[in-house]
């Protein structure tokens, strides 16, 4: 029953989200003939893939009730420490990527652990591994940038799961069918089985779920796992989109993936998501991070509309509770 409850509600907001993508595209593009290019629908995508992958991941913990903030630093820092591993210690790229993605599982049981087990509140304690996070790559590496092998090498093969380049100079940016592949696939997870039912169930009455007989604890902490993996998958990203990685980045990037999250319909609240609605929020924030300095509208303004976009999104999401 819950999950027919959350299908209802969210197919509209889906349709609701792919006008608004239509709306900014039209406008942008009639504000700036500029913006009606290859290179920025490049950009766009380059600028979604990472923060994509953050949303998928951190969707389960929003649906939970609770919420991951360590992502974003958190996706440098594995970035930074696969990196290090590659250019200093010598291992293969394929080692440095397992490390990557290793990490963030890693972080995700520690938020578990401390949410599911511990019964800390999920806002304090992601906030406490956001700074762990946000010291740990910069430690370990030295406090210098990183930068991953580049497409030209032989090893910098990894850069084309996302974008190669032609013969002729044409960038491909492929990464958008990998994405895509794992947004049906989290779809049918969070809709089709039992952890994305378990997810739900928590979220919207955890001790009802575990009076049904349900361990919540195992599958609470499930969630933050799933979150660590894709801040793991978005490092990768990340590496693979830019050509330096550097400390200190990636404060707010968990910003954009959950402000994507919420204007895709995951409930703020918890009890209600929808993965194809988080990567279509998605797409709005990258948008409107490309799109406004192509009308003038550079970074301070950038934070207010996105700001404004996510108020609105939660009054819906609160209108229709009500409702």
């Amino acid at each position: 029953m819950v999950k027919k409850r959350a299908f209802g509600k969210l197919k509209g907001r889906e349709v609701m989200v792919l006008g608004i993508i239509a709306a900014m595209i039209i406008l942008f593009s009639f504000l700036s003939p500029t913006f009606r290019t290859y290179p920025t629908l490049v950009s766009v995508l380059d600028n979604s893939y990472y923060i994509t992958l953050m949303a998928l991941g951190v969707t389960f913990p929003l649906i939970t009730g609770g919420v991951d903030l360590s992502i974003g630093t958190g996706l440098v820092s594995y970035a930074l420490i696969g990196g290090y591993l590659i250019v200093h210690q010598g291992v293969p790229v394929g080692v440095g990527i397992l490390a990557c993605i290793g990490m963030g599982v890693l972080i995700g049981v520690f938020n578990g652990v401390l949410v599911a087990v511990m019964d800390l509140p999920p806002f304090l304690a992601t906030l406490c591994t956001c700074m762990i996070t946000r010291g740990l790559g910069p430690a370990l590496c030295g406090g210098f940038g990183v930068s991953w092998p580049s497409a030209l090498s032989e090893s910098g093969a990894f850069r084309k799961i996302f974008k190669f380049t032609t013969a002729n100079g044409t960038v491909v940016p492929i990464g958008i069918i990998f994405i895509v592949v794992l947004v049906l696939i989290m779809s049918f997870v969070l809709n089709h089985t039992r952890v994305g039912r378990y997810t739900i169930a928590i979220g919207s009455n955890k001790e009802a779920t575990r009076l049904a007989g349900v361990n919540v604890k195992f599958y609470h902490m499930l969630a933050y796992i799933i979150s660590g993996l894709f801040a793991g998958l978005a490092g990768v990203a990340y590496a693979a989109t830019y050509a330096t990685i550097y400390p200190g980045s990636g404060a707010g990037f968990e910003l954009d993936a959950i402000g994507g999250a919420i204007v895709g319909g995951v409930s703020a609240s918890g009890g209600v998501g929808s993965i194809i609605g988080a990567f279509l929020g998605v797409i709005v924030i990258c948008l409107m991070k490309v799109g406004l300095p192509f009308i003038g509208l550079q970074a301070n303004w950038q934070q207010i509309f996105t700001g404004l976009v996510l108020i609105a999104a939660v009054l819906i999401d609160v209108v229709k509770k009500k409702k």
